[in-house]
């Protein structure tokens, strides 16, 4: 008797596969932001009078809350090795599939770098102006101690972050759906308002400024079908950030 261990996909199977990958990652992450809004709304005092904080201590022990820090952000990334390994049942590489190798670096820096500028100057505004209308709560970037290892923790949090999300909301998923047949403005706007569903958590501005940028970054990847300047100009949009609220004069960022 013969075992059909080699069986093609089918699009049941790619569906549900996708929904695993979302699950464990940031579909799970939608889920909760979601459910922190409605308690946000349904609390007492408005929406703009609460915190979402980002980055935040686990342990007033300066060794182990480090180690708290630097294993969540390797578990993190764990789905990331997930969708790729899945990925590599497809024909080809998958790091080639995503565009997330180093055979451009110039070109993915220098168009990172341009995509950042291009979603961060108009994200300061949108924050802001979300900060009068009061639908976004007050945004704590950072909220680590100041240790000798805050700064690291906070660059490798701004990578880790852009890893996930870019290589999961862009590169794996508009993948599958491609690969399920669904049409592109589907696909955009499904990889757009995932990104700002796990962003809910800190407000409506958030989601809006969210979905906006994943709509820009979706585009982006259909047509070069490289994660790899997403994944450049989300690091430095964390990045300066989480490092500029944690080193700068906190008045600075009385808007947020």
């Amino acid at each position: 008797m013969t075992v059909e261990l080699d069986r093609p996909a089918t699009r049941r199977m790619l569906g549900t596969e996708t929904l695993l990958v979302l699950g464990l990652s940031l579909g799970q992450s939608a889920v909760y932001a979601t459910v922190s809004i409605v308690a946000k709304l349904t609390a007492d005092g408005p929406l703009s009078k609460q915190t979402a904080s980002l980055n935040t201590s686990v342990s007033p022990r300066p060794w182990l809350d480090l180690t708290y820090q630097l294993l969540g952000i390797g578990f993190a990334l764990l789905p990331v090795l997930l969708a790729v390994h899945l990925l590599a049942r497809d024909p080809g590489d998958p790091a080639r599939t995503l565009g997330l190798d180093a055979r451009r670096p110039g070109q993915d820096l220098a168009r990172g770098a341009g995509l950042a500028a291009l979603i961060g100057l108009p994200g300061l505004a949108l924050f802001w102006a979300a900060a009068q209308l009061g639908v976004n709560a007050t945004l704590v970037p950072a909220a680590l101690p100041e240790l000798w290892w805050t700064v690291p923790v906070l660059i490798l949090a701004a990578v880790q972050n852009s890893v996930l999300e870019e290589v999961i909301v862009v590169g794996y998923l508009v993948t599958r759906l491609r690969q399920l047949r669904w049409r592109l403005v589907a696909i955009v706007a499904t990889s757009a308002v995932l990104r700002g569903s796990y962003h809910l958590y800190q407000g409506f501005g958030a989601f809006v400024g969210n979905v906006v940028m994943g709509v820009v970054f979706s585009l982006f990847y259909l047509r070069t079908r490289r994660v790899m300047p997403l994944v450049v100009a989300h690091t430095l949009l964390d990045v300066f950030a989480f490092v500029g609220y944690a080193l700068l004069p906190r008045e600075w960022f009385d808007w947020l």
